[in-house]
């Protein structure tokens, strides 16, 4: 259920703020900061636990670290939110259907 970690690290609003920061390519820890309210080290705990959830990857350069979104990462969860939305479709379609059903028996 690696989708569960992942809403989990995504449900806290900052986290979600230096997740999303990350769409734009690489980044260092010092370069999001810059974009937020909090310190260094609050976004480098940050990046941890979405780095745990299996959302970012990091790979270093020289003394500086950088950031980015991992796509294999959000897989699962995107299965997960893509089921839900298929089952409203199927809903919304045998709702239409039984509608149709009953204008045609009126008829």
């Amino acid at each position: 259920m690696a989708y569960s970690d992942a809403l989990t690290a995504l449900a806290d609003p900052t986290r979600r703020s230096v997740f999303e920061r990350l769409a734009g390519g690489d980044r260092s820890v010092g370069e999001i900061a810059a974009e937020l309210p909090v310190s260094r080290p609050a976004v480098s705990q940050h990046l941890r636990v979405l780095k745990e959830a299996g959302l970012i990857g990091e790979r270093q350069v020289g003394t500086r670290r950088y950031y980015s979104l991992r796509r294999d990462g959000l897989v699962e969860l995107r299965d997960y939110v893509e089921g839900f939305w298929e089952e409203a479709l199927a809903s919304f379609k045998r709702t239409a259907e039984r509608g149709e059903e009953d204008e045609t028996s009126d008829g």
